[in-house]
């Protein structure tokens, strides 16, 4: 792999297997995964001036600042093991926060080298969340269609009782995946124009999903 930094963005709406192969193309390039949901839980924990400054907007009701999100993106890319790059996952989410990220890479003299864009049709996405049951007593996870438990509704491991959780529903579900596409479209189209953007299919088994990351991983 190349000796300078790799920047490494993947993009995927709900449900699709974006965490899972987060973590495999993690272990593969042996880059950290920087993701924002992460940073956010880790500065709340710290009580950081980051996050004291981002609760403030929120217990307003207010959006956080790009500036407070970049910053708190930046200063974890800033730590020893981001030396060789990193795999940032959930960040950017909009235009402002992608030219943020440019900008202070750029004082770096560094850039964003891949986009991943994991692409599932809308109506798999749903299947895949709305087939969901979690086993009330033990917490197993099961799924109506690709992982169906040996009596209907009842836990293979403790005899408990599987539900749907209730934003498991398809309503519930074609609403995030709205606001998803929404919210990363245009960020799809800047990092396409950039020329940095490659579409993966991901209505596929994990393992080949898996496969095709690399594969573009592996031209840089």
């Amino acid at each position: 792999m190349h000796a300078d930094p790799q920047y490494i963005i993947l993009l995927g709406p709900p449900a699709s297997g974006k965490g899972t192969q987060a973590i495999k193309l993690q272990q593969a390039l042996e880059l950290p995964h920087v993701a924002s949901g992460d940073l956010f839980r880790y500065n709340l924990k710290h009580d950081t001036e980051l996050v004291l400054r981002a609760k403030g907007y929120m217990n307003r009701g207010e959006l956080v600042p790009d500036d407070v999100s970049i910053r708190m993106v930046m200063a974890r890319l800033s730590q020893p093991d981001c030396e060789g790059g990193a795999l940032l996952d959930g960040f950017p989410r909009t235009i402002a926060q992608a030219e943020a990220l440019e900008a202070a890479l750029a004082e770096e003299e560094a850039q964003v080298n891949l986009v991943l864009n994991i692409v599932v049709p809308d109506d798999v996405l749903v299947e895949r969340v709305t087939g969901l049951r979690l086993c009330r007593e033990c917490g197993a996870s099961y799924h109506i269609k690709f992982l169906q438990p040996q009596e209907a509704g009842i836990c293979d491991k403790c005899g408990g009782e599987l539900y749907q959780r209730p934003d498991d529903t398809e309503e519930t579900v074609r609403t995030r995946i709205t606001v998803y596409w929404e919210q990363t479209s245009p960020l799809v189209s800047y990092y396409r124009q950039q020329g940095v953007l490659v579409d993966i299919d991901g209505d596929q088994p994990v393992g080949k999903v898996t496969e095709a990351l690399k594969a573009e991983v592996a031209t840089l």
